[in-house]
């Protein structure tokens, strides 16, 4: 009679099997809890989209409305005052005094044609008048804002300048922050644009804008721009000057 001989399998072997299996399955698990949760909330961002394309239009033609009503009964409509305002540093450091150096820091414009949104109040306005001769500001439009934070947007994720690539990156530091009410960039743009409650933690996250020096450059940065020059506020013209300078 012929005995066949009996392979065995270590123990250890076995044990590592069976860990690997563990950790395979608990990886396609995760894999697949993964997928669901972000096609869950690819739509909650594209109904949030729509959500706020609805309320921009909505607001527009509300002041349409309104305009066209003011020029009917032969009144002049005053339109709402801005919440908003978006910061270029036109000047360098050359004849900078100390109180305007501080309030340039305050506002985190430390470089040549960086820029910064700041919410409308007492306080930033007399900022704003102090530092008028070294920036140029305005009130933005919703597509100046948008096209800075998608073409020139960086976030300060742990005190570090990183590219606003994924929605991942702004959620992870707003999200929690703003009580899930900041998870992409749609939501941050909103944010900015209607200076919500949040428009603090909001603005923080961005890194300041550097931008380009503006095509055809600067004719006369040290005359107000209401005397021909570049500095000072031109409200709704700022529009034009981010366009050639980003």
């Amino acid at each position: 009679m012929s005995s066949k001989a009996v392979t065995t399998v270590p123990e250890s072997v076995l044990k590592k099997r069976r860990t690997q299996d563990e950790i395979k399955a608990k990886r396609a698990a995760a894999a697949v809890a993964a997928r669901q949760s972000a096609k869950a909330k690819r739509k909650e961002i594209f109904k949030r989209a729509e959500t706020y394309i609805k309320e921009y239009k909505s607001t527009e033609r509300t002041l349409v409305r309104q305009r066209r009503q003011a020029k009917a009964s032969g009144n002049y409509f005053a339109e709402p005052q801005a919440k908003l305002a978006l910061v270029v540093r036109i000047r360098g450091i050359m004849g900078v005094s100390p109180k305007v150096r501080k309030i340039l820091q305050l506002l985190r414009l430390r470089q040549l044609n960086n820029a910064v949104f700041l919410r409308i109040n007492k306080a930033t306005l007399k900022m704003l008048q102090i530092v008028a001769p070294f920036v140029a500001w305005g009130y933005p439009n919703l597509k100046t804002i948008r096209e800075l934070v998608y073409k020139r947007g960086f976030g300060k994720v742990q005190k570090q300048r990183i590219p606003i690539t994924d929605n991942s990156v702004i959620e992870g530091v707003l999200g929690e922050v703003s009580e899930g009410r900041i998870i992409c960039v749609e939501d941050l743009v909103h944010e900015i644009y209607t200076v919500g409650d949040n428009f603090k933690q909001a603005s923080n996250f961005l890194w300041p804008f550097k931008l380009s020096s503006p095509n055809g450059g600067f004719s006369k940065k040290l005359l107000h721009y209401n005397e021909g020059g570049e500095a000072g506020n031109r409200e709704g013209k700022i529009n034009a000057l981010v366009q050639k300078m980003l």
